[in-house]
């Protein structure tokens, strides 16, 4: 009645970072909820680790499991539910069999949304959620990595002496090529397709789903275009709209737009970077608003009708009336950013950015693990100049051995160390978990 794992299709499967974070959990965890949006890559992580799947977005194996006269508890192995929100009362079930006393690595209930008024308990304490992002740099082959965030965060990274042929443009096709597996296997043309495919099912269908009725879906999608021009800023949802809708009297309301962000976010779309707390040093003043970024940037990137080719063909103008600096220069700390909410996730360690409210300092990214700190700024350029570490060098002034590291990621060629003041500059692709 149920997939075996034995028979399941065999697919070539390429470890995650995220792997070894499974790893460690299942032996002491019993259910795990693996989240993340469409084709990341959630059923292919978890069928290598279950010996009984149940496919619930499947009409005739979620009636034949409704119907099932075998408890799930007695089911062998560890058990996959894929996409368990077409089936909400499952999570109770998985819930209530936790506290019966559930097995470590019992369950893996995967999802690329969260039902948005199902009567569930949260899960709390009983089933342990873990996100799945797109691939990272360090994920995708391009080149292995030099400079470790784990050992920048314990003061151990020596060795930062590295090099690689990636230049920008081949960085213009990473962000254009997506980070979902089953999209970047596909040629240029029907990589653009599947984006805009991907987009168009979110608007047409998983906002119904998700029991939100679109009544202007053109609205929407220049919505979503407009978020997709404000990537890595920190921009109002007032602007936001204001960019979407210009010269109309009758906008959405802000109930309609928060409704927007809410489903976006449910499906797991959205993957902001909250401002870092200051908490316990000198610094005051700062910034509290999100810095907005897609879950993937060939989406952002796919929104605003950019490829490889227009990225690396020069300055872009501004989209959609958002003045935000270079187009290029956010879609590529986007691609970092992605990168780093994956290896903070892998060491335990969480990811913010830090702007004074009056503008007059900035550091693109910090990374916390307790105590420690490692700061991140990012350079569309190959070259580094005196310029370009000054929020760096300031923010140690104020921080001192609490911050473990200061680094600024590039396009270039090599990594190294500032003889001038320690700054570590990392090519993109040779910074890891």
């Amino acid at each position: 009645m149920f997939t075996s794992y034995d028979t399941f299709m065999a697919e070539q499967y390429q470890r995650r970072i995220l792997d070894g974070v499974l790893d460690g959990l299942m032996a002491e965890v019993a259910a795990i909820s693996l989240v993340g949006p469409k084709a990341v890559g959630k059923t292919a992580t978890a069928t290598k680790r279950a010996q009984t799947i149940i496919n619930l977005d499947d009409d005739l194996e979620r009636e034949a499991y409704t119907n099932a006269a075998t408890p799930l508890k007695t089911m062998p192995g560890t058990i996959l539910i894929d996409e368990w929100q077409y089936l909400p009362a499952v999570w109770n079930e998985v819930r209530r069999a936790v506290d019966q006393g559930a097995e470590p690595g019992r369950f893996i209930l995967a999802g690329s949304a969260v039902p948005r008024h199902a009567a569930i308990h949260s899960g709390a304490g009983r089933i342990l959620p873990v996100r799945m992002r797109p691939l990272s740099l360090a994920e995708r082959g391009l080149g292995v990595p030099v400079v470790s965030l784990a050992a920048c965060l314990s003061g151990q990274q020596t060795n930062v002496e590295g090099a690689t042929d990636m230049t920008f443009e081949d960085y213009a096709k990473e962000i254009t090529c997506s980070g979902l597996p089953g999209v970047r296997r596909f040629s240029h043309k029907v990589r653009q397709r599947q984006l805009v495919a991907y987009v168009d099912a979110v608007v047409n269908r998983e906002f119904a789903d998700q029991g939100l009725v679109v009544r202007r879906p053109n609205t929407l999608r220049r919505w979503l275009r407009a978020f997709a021009a404000a990537t890595a800023t920190t921009a109002s949802y007032t602007a936001i709209l204001d960019a979407a809708t210009p010269g109309e009297g009758q906008k959405p309301s802000a109930k309609t737009t928060i409704a927007y962000r809410d489903v976006l976010s449910s499906l797991w779309l959205l993957d902001s970077v909250s401002p870092w707390d200051p908490a316990g040093t000198a610094i005051t003043r700062l910034s509290q608003t999100p810095k907005h970024f897609l879950a993937d940037p060939a989406l952002a990137a796919s929104l605003m009708g950019l490829d490889q080719q227009t990225l690396v063909g020069g300055p872009l103008e501004p989209k959609f009336g958002l003045t935000y600096g270079s187009v290029a220069g956010r879609l590529f700390e986007a691609l970092v950013a992605l990168s780093l909410q994956t290896y903070t996730a892998a060491v335990d360690a969480r990811v913010g950015y830090l702007r004074t409210r009056n503008g007059d300092h900035e550091v693109d990214f910090i990374v916390q693990k307790g105590q420690d700190l490692v700061a991140v700024e990012v350079k569309l350029s190959p070259r580094v100049e005196d310029k370009d570490v000054r929020h760096l060098t300031w923010l140690q002034s104020k921080l001192g051995p609490r911050l473990k590291e200061t680094i600024v990621v590039t396009t270039g060629p090599r990594s190294y160390r500032r003889s001038t003041d320690g700054v570590l500059v990392v090519p993109a692709v040779l910074l890891g978990p």
